[in-house]
């Protein structure tokens, strides 16, 4: 990786670990808000804030503590949990729950187009990216054969 790219991954997963500190943090600090966000058919919906937020702290600090070579698949996992609370966000938008200043529909729908962001920044500053081509390249040389 070149210099100027290899800083440019090392600021962006600097920046995601942060991003993940700050908003497990949140999962504590303000509660009701990440309640806007939890399905309602999941039960326990604070267990599940305050669970989200440790997989976020866990998740950061792996992003910041991780050797080099494990940071692909810590990106993939942090990836994973962007998709996985997706679909909290699209029933924040379905059952028009507020949260965040999140208040009208438009704003919450355009919080979903954010999230195919936060999958891509995450495999792209981990070098997942590679891990994932070299994954589908296999998968694809198999079904050759």
């Amino acid at each position: 990786m070149s210099g100027g790219a290899g800083r440019a991954r090392t600021l962006g997963r600097l920046l995601l670990a942060a991003f993940l500190l700050l908003a497990g943090t949140a999962h504590f600090a303000v509660t009701d808000e990440f309640l806007a966000q939890v399905p309602p058919f999941l039960p326990a919906p604070r267990v599940v804030v305050w669970v989200s937020g440790v997989v976020e702290l866990a998740l950061g600090l792996a992003l910041l503590l991780a050797p080099a070579s494990q940071r692909p698949r810590v990106g993939l996992v942090v990836a994973a949990l962007f998709v996985a609370v997706f679909p909290g966000n699209v029933s924040q938008l379905l059952t028009r729950a507020d949260g965040f200043g999140l208040d009208t529909d438009a704003g919450r729908a355009v919080r979903l187009l954010f999230q195919p962001l936060l999958v891509v920044w995450a495999l792209w500053c981990t070098g997942a990216v590679g891990t994932l081509r070299s994954w589908w390249a296999a998968r694809r040389a198999v079904t050759r054969s």
